[in-house]
């Protein structure tokens, strides 16, 4: 087979891949077989993991589908990549951040929103706000089984914040963050695929700069960091560069409106624990009322209305477009603010030592931890 045949047939393959999974009202004969082949799943048949997969497998499928069946809610399930894992499995592999919900000790050059912002009103913003319709967003990502999401967010926004400024849509090397910034203050991991913050990967761009992903490609999808940092900037040359970053008022739904609209999309710590299932809709499934566990890194790149399902935060996750909706998923963005606690900090978003429970507001805690690079500048 020639070189040309076989990267058409594998596209091909791949384009089958997404086409052929079942939709969320297509599963009450779905078996385990079919999500093997759909989901090109290579367990030996028969074998101590085929069975324990199955149980897995048979018993989320059940609890869709009966989620699938109330009436009144806004968004539905499905079966995708995690439909197999365990929630240990999911927590371990898929999240791996955030924020560390205190000040920097990265870089002197953050701040709060800025006063030429301060003075926007939420009555002067646009009705809805898509940065993808702009060109300015590049495709999503998987992260695998690294728990890179902060790196993932970090390159993403920065991405994006690039092509504003310059009309050029460049991607860039998350390898690079993953293997190159370190986590000396051990905030939301210990760094690499053990988790970090989008604060720490801004900063580290801020002293190197970054080159494309072209040039310095992920090669951690599997969980496993791949050596030492090899970034060269003699031999890998800086694509992008920035002057530190700004990160939002806590907690505050206007700030976030406002950057979100006038200066582009923003990483956000959010709490994912119940995403893995996600296939469409306005997702409204994260209780204030228990541990509102922030443990995952997405980029914030839109809100909107829908005439159906309402409110909505539009946001850019790096699971792969198998996840929601081609990747994405839209969040309940409520007209009047809601809060839970985090009591659980140093499972995903604290700094060492900081182990007091936090306040975190929005949908899944999207308002509590929001920043973005300034002054970012193709230079490559």
């Amino acid at each position: 087979m020639s070189p040309c045949i076989k990267q058409i047939f594998l596209l091909c393959a791949l384009f089958c891949l997404v086409l052929c999974a079942p939709k969320w009202n297509q599963l009450n004969n779905y078996t385990f077989d079919q999500y093997i082949t759909d989901f090109n799943k290579g367990y030996t048949p028969n074998s101590p993991e085929y069975h324990m997969r199955k149980t897995i497998f048979n018993k989320k499928l059940q609890a869709i589908i009966s989620f699938n069946s109330l009436q009144g809610t806004y968004y539905k399930k499905g079966v995708n990549q995690f439909t197999d894992q365990s929630e240990q499995e999911l927590e371990n592999q898929t999240l791996g951040y955030v924020s560390s919900g205190q000040k920097s000790p990265f870089s002197s050059s953050s701040r709060l929103l800025s006063s030429t912002l301060s003075n926007v009103t939420l009555q002067e913003l646009p009705a809805s706000v898509d940065w993808r319709e702009k060109n300015v967003v590049t495709p999503v990502k998987d992260q695998g089984k690294c728990g890179s999401c902060w790196a993932f967010a970090s390159a993403a926004t920065i991405e994006s914040h690039a092509a504003i400024a310059s009309g050029k849509l460049k991607t860039l090397s998350t390898q690079q963050l993953v293997s190159c910034a370190q986590n000396s203050y051990n905030c939301g991991g210990v760094g690499g695929c053990h988790g970090s913050i989008a604060e720490l990967a801004f900063s580290y761009v801020q002293l190197f700069g970054i080159t494309s992903d072209y040039k310095y490609s992920y090669s951690s999808y599997q969980g496993v960091e791949e050596g030492s940092c090899s970034f060269n900037p003699d031999k890998q040359s800086v694509e992008v560069m920035l002057d530190g970053y700004l990160k939002l008022t806590t907690n505050s739904y206007e700030d976030i409106m406002v950057a979100l609209a006038t200066v582009g999309p923003l990483a956000v710590a959010v709490d994912a624990s119940k995403w893995h299932d996600y296939e469409g809709g306005v997702f409204d499934g994260c209780d204030y009322t228990a541990n509102m566990n922030v443990n995952h890194a997405v980029v914030l790149v839109g809100y909107g209305t829908d005439e159906v399902e309402g409110d909505y935060w539009l946001v850019r996750n790096s699971w792969g477009t198998k996840f929601g909706e081609n990747g994405y998923i839209r969040l309940r963005r409520e007209s009047q603010t809601k809060c839970g606690v985090d009591y659980t900090p140093l499972k995903g978003q604290a700094c060492k030592g900081q182990e007091a429970p936090t306040r975190v507001c929005g949908q899944c805690a999207i308002l509590y931890d929001a920043s973005y690079p300034l002054n970012v500048r193709v230079v490559g």
